[in-house]
């Protein structure tokens, strides 16, 4: 709200409706009483008090809430200042070279300092404005990727640029480090991402220290997208997995898929799958056995637990097992793949025999004994026990 207006001797609503014209139209509104201080300090060389320069800080401040931009809000005070400066009372007043320049140096200090006011109020706001679209794009994630208050997402989801499909796929990466909010990786991926799709069909963003994509279920080429941009930052050295949801429908639809894509990490490290991407689609045996944990336990205890009494541990057996029964049980490849000879590798198995009585070159007791390897990798067995 402009401030009450001071006798100043010249047209003050004219001059400003000139330096707005000058300045793109930013609204002559702006200036708030400026001219006038310009008038005043011209005439008795007091510079802006504090007050006036809150006045010129909250100008800067609804600047930025209107979306000014703020190379144009200071074009209006300059513009506004040289526009004033023949009218003012203190140079149509000054008598010599002397007395002008010393309104000058008194016009343009006080200009300088409402500038600077200017600015410090503009992007004071905009940090807070940052800072509050920050807290509702996290509130927002929060809740998509959670599962809460699912009736109004998808109008949530266009505030922050993001329109939200009637079904969703997420892939989530895993890296040795948390990926932290905000940071250089989060960043980085999610703006190449966006340049490379385009799309504000996908959502790039951070959840308990895991990199989340939500796209659309049929943009089918996201998730490979995904992975490439994430190798291009992470590199393909470094210790990163992602996991890959299955398409889900419907409000909670992103929170399931972001669960599969959870559990899909989980069985790959547990498994030390080899590649990048792992789908929940193809893991969904792993699921199987993981949903009666209790069933499985028995198996492996039931199975395995006679491998505790081998030399060395019940380890080296089953990293035998697993080796033998990946490469198609072939015990040659499987020496070549564990840097054995074959000769110890065929001693193990016999020895596995000896002590669990199931022999892995049988068809149905090697099943028996694939599953229980199986079984034992995703529980942790021997070291978490049976």
């Amino acid at each position: 709200m402009s401030r009450t207006r001071r006798a100043v001797g010249f047209d003050v609503v004219d001059l400003g409706l000139r330096a707005s014209r000058d300045a793109k139209g930013v609204p002559a509104e702006l200036l708030d009483g400026y001219l006038e201080d310009l008038a005043e300090l011209s005439t008795t060389g007091v510079q802006l008090g504090a007050k006036q320069l809150r006045v010129r800080h909250a100008a800067g401040a609804r600047a930025a809430a209107d979306g000014v931009p703020l190379r144009d809000l200071v074009d209006l005070y300059l513009s506004a200042t040289w526009l004033a400066w023949s009218s003012l009372p203190g140079v149509r007043d000054a008598t010599g070279a002397d007395a002008v320049r010393a309104v000058g140096e008194a016009v343009f200090r006080a200009a300088d300092a409402a500038v600077t006011a200017l600015a410090e109020g503009y992007e004071e706001a905009q940090r807070w404005s940052v800072r509050r679209e920050e807290s509702f794009r996290r509130e927002f994630v929060d809740d998509l990727l959670d599962g809460r208050n699912l009736g109004h997402l998808a109008e949530r989801a266009e505030r922050i640029g993001f329109r939200l499909a009637a079904s969703n796929v997420v892939a989530a990466m895993r890296a040795e480090e948390p990926i932290a909010v905000g940071g250089e990786v989060a960043r980085n991926v999610e703006t190449a991402v966006q340049l490379r799709l385009g799309s504000r069909d996908v959502l790039v963003t951070t959840k308990d220290g895991l990199l989340v994509c939500v796209s659309p279920a049929l943009a089918a080429d996201v998730p490979e997208e995904f992975v490439r941009q994430v190798s291009a930052v992470m590199g393909v050295e470094a210790d990163w997995r992602v996991g890959l949801g299955r398409a889900q429908s419907g409000p909670g639809g992103a929170v399931r898929s972001f669960e599969q894509a959870r559990d899909a990490l989980d069985i790959a490290d547990r498994l030390a799958l080899p590649g990048r991407l792992h789908k929940a689609a193809d893991l969904l045996v792993y699921q199987v056995l993981l949903r009666d944990s209790a069933a499985l336990a028995d198996l492996v205890g039931e199975v395995l637990e006679p491998l505790r009494q081998a030399r060395g541990g019940a380890g080296p057996l089953l990293d035998t097992l697993a080796a033998y029964f990946a490469c198609g049980s072939v015990a040659t490849v499987c020496a070549r793949n564990l840097h054995l000879g074959v000769r110890t590798v065929t001693y193990r198995l016999q020895r596995i025999r000896e002590l669990t009585g199931y022999a892995a070159d049988d068809p149905g007791q090697g099943f028996t004994l694939q599953v229980a390897v199986l079984g034992a990798k995703l529980l942790g067995w021997p070291d978490a026990g049976s």
